[in-house]
């Protein structure tokens, strides 16, 4: 028995990655290649430096499994993405480990992450090296001015994570058992469940709060699929027809039988057992923008809100990492007792998940392509046996409107841990979805909310420096500030206001601190909706009065309506570039402060920026708008960027010598684009 117990340890990053005695830490082939995101990089740094910030003692930044092949070498079993992104973390603050990450038979890696930060090798592994952009990114982004030294001591010495060792006399087929069986722990939101299923005072309720939590944890499915009820949903299953928990009607297979919490907790019953026909239709999956722990967060958010007059949201955390703490805040007694608070919960949860899936956009499980808009605003509904999607308007401008604004809110805001918009937009519809809605009563009240919201959100936390840190990026709080008055919707803007916006985002006497990415999804909106507005449907031939006139107002010549017609937002679009580059700077021709304004500023895909962010505006012109498909053309599909590169190709034929974007054509572009943020549309 005594083999079979792993040594553990708790280290420090110094530890771990900088200590005296010399460990060599061998990823095997079998795993899997370096594969973390921008979304989970920052997310980490951000809540690393959460816990800096509160001054926390420690903050544990999860598990490392390693096996002992020699005696400074050890094989990583489990962890090597979270070790390989400390290791990248490291360097991007300035700090080379001293204990080695290498991988086993992979030459490409090996030679990447050996050669940070140049990458002077003709093979490299771009996933790593992605992976040390977003870090670096990140750590600019979110560490406040003044912060970066404090904050690398924090990571070294405050950051730990638990390590087993297995022993070299251990068997490693038998650890993976022990690794893959029953007795591991809970996660967060199974301890919710198992909580609240605890607090029901009967078996039949607990089924139906089983079965709901359960059909409810699959996001990547509409909801109707997998609780296809029709006291529930409706006859066409494509409405929400009930007014609380007790009016569902609940019929168990095998009633007599008692099910435990284990039972429950394990989802060893089925959750399928009220909807016979259901294995025999094939569900319709698309690819979630929030994941089941945050998405239990916002609709507790969204319960508190509803139910507690004292309720403060500011106070609310919505990070996953909080989950089990913000259940622990509730005062029961406010819902008539823990029973009543389940049940409450349990009903917002299948009315959230419903509003989600059918109101709220959600992402194909297709790539992004110029031709091919991936996001999707459908309902689900059952026509006879079968179930079909149908869009959620049936005014196609209305349609795309509300899919406009959906998806620009959902890159803008992409981690899934801080999705405002979601909570603001689920609390517009509970508050307004009642079992008499009909759609066409709603939706113009749900597209005019969204426009609102956009605009709320500019004018009165983008463009208010005193909600913005130093690289202007709202503080903690801001939203709610903003939007929530005594804990309603609160969505009158003061409006936009030309100076106020460049005293913040530049003007060329002096330089914006950063633009955030809603800023510029923002502009490109207000673009599409101005060409929406004035020629979408109109058959405007090259050359006609109405269309010059639009390309006059966008302050470039024309480039043809495709990119209007085709324009969606991107997942692709997570990168702004300086149009002028940062290399290039000279006080003669331009300076340092007119390059950093929002009118020198371009959106592009992640996939381009390192390449060409120090090529001139006419390389960029070249490289950019090059047919060849050597670069996606989605990448660059930003109206404003569509803009800026059309300015520049209209002055080859004036300016020459590197001239083809001056400060004048920036400052131009700018007053332009400000006169379209102005538009009341």
């Amino acid at each position: 028995m005594s083999n079979k117990t792993l040594p553990l340890s708790e280290l420090s990053i110094a530890e771990l990655y900088n200590s005296s005695k010399k460990s060599i830490f061998e990823v095997p082939i079998y795993q899997r290649n370096y594969a973390w995101e921008k979304e989970e990089i920052t997310t980490l740094i951000q809540d690393v430096y959460d816990a800096y910030k509160k001054g926390s003692d420690v903050y544990f930044i999860g598990t490392l499994v390693t096996f002992v092949k020699d005696d400074n070498v050890y094989e990583v079993i489990d962890g090597q993405q979270r070790l390989t992104t400390i290791n990248l973390v490291l360097n991007a603050l300035g700090i080379k480990p001293n204990n080695p990450l290498t991988y086993k038979a992979r030459k490409k890696s090996n030679n990447t992450i050996k050669n940070i930060p140049d990458f002077n090798i003709e093979e490299r592994d771009n996933g790593i090296i992605n992976g040390y952009n977003y870090a670096k990114t990140a750590i600019k982004e979110i560490i406040e001015e003044g912060c970066v030294e404090e904050f690398r001591s924090y990571f070294l010495d405050y950051v730990h994570i638990i390590r087993y060792d297995v022993p070299k006399d251990i068997d490693l087929n038998h650890y993976f058992e022990i690794m893959n069986s029953r007795g591991e722990q809970l996660e967060k939101h199974e301890i919710i469940k198992a909580r609240l299923i605890g607090m029901l005072e009967n078996d039949h309720d607990k089924s139906i709060f089983n079965n709901i939590w359960e059909c409810c944890s699959e996001m990547g499915v509409y909801i109707q699929q997998k609780y296809n009820d029709s006291c529930v949903f409706g006859e066409n299953i494509c409405e929400f027809s009930i007014g609380s928990f007790e009016e569902i009607i609940f019929e168990q297979k095998n009633n007599e039988k008692t099910i435990s919490i284990n039972e429950l907790i394990e989802n060893e019953t089925s959750t399928e057992f009220n909807n016979p026909n259901l294995k025999d239709e094939r569900p319709d999956s698309f690819q979630p923008i929030i994941d089941f722990p945050n998405f239990l967060l916002t609709v507790l958010k969204v319960t508190r809100i509803i139910n507690e007059s004292d309720f403060n949201p500011l106070l609310f955390n919505l990070d996953d990492k909080e989950l089990i703490n913000e259940f622990e805040q509730l005062d029961f007694s406010k819902y008539g007792g823990e029973s009543n608070f389940s049940k409450i919960f349990a009903y917002n949860l299948l009315k959230a998940k419903y509003l989600l899936d059918n109101y709220i956009v959600h992402h194909s499980n297709e790539d992004d392509s110029i031709d091919n808009n991936p996001w999707k605003l459908q309902y689900w509904h059952k026509d006879k046996r079968h179930g079909l999607l149908k869009n959620l308007s049936e005014d196609i401008d209305s349609q795309q409107n509300l899919l406009q604004l959906l998806s620009m809110f959902e890159v803008s805001f992409t981690p899934r841990q801080r999705k405002n918009y979601l909570f603001y937009c689920l609390l517009f519809l509970f508050d307004n979805y009642t079992t008499e809605t009909y759609d066409e009563e709603i939706l113009p009240k749900y597209e005019k909310f969204l426009e609102d919201l956009a605009e709320k959100y500019l004018c009165d936390v983008y463009m208010i420096h005193e909600k913005l840190n130093n690289i202007n990026v709202p503080k903690p709080g801001s939203f709610d500030e903003a939007i929530l008055v005594n804990n309603r919707l609160y969505l009158s803007s003061k409006g936009v206001n030309r100076d106020e916006f460049e005293r913040i985002y530049g003007n060329g006497n002096f330089a914006s601190k950063g633009v955030p990415l809603f800023v510029f999804n923002y502009i490109d909106y207000k673009i599409w909706k101005y060409y929406a507005y004035t020629l979408r449907g109109e058959k405007t031939k090259e050359g006609s009065t109405e269309r010059k006139q639009f390309f006059d107002k966008l302050g470039c010549g024309d480039f043809g309506l495709d990119i209007f017609n085709q324009f969606y937002f991107s997942r692709t679009r997570r990168s702004l570039e300086h149009y002028f580059p940062q290399a290039n700077i000279s006080d003669d021709i331009i300076d340092i402060n007119q390059i950093n304004c929002i009118g020198n500023y371009a959106m592009i895909g992640s996939d381009v920026n390192s390449s060409g962010s120090n090529w001139s505006p006419k390389t960029k012109l070249d490289h950019y708008l090059d047919s060849s498909g050597k670069i996606k053309q989605v990448s660059v599909a930003s109206l404003k960027f569509m803009i800026m590169m059309q300015i520049c190709k209209d002055n080859l034929g004036k300016k020459q010598n590197g001239n083809e974007w001056t400060f004048e054509d920036i400052k131009n572009h700018q007053n332009c684009m400000l006169d379209i943020l102005l538009m009341t549309i």
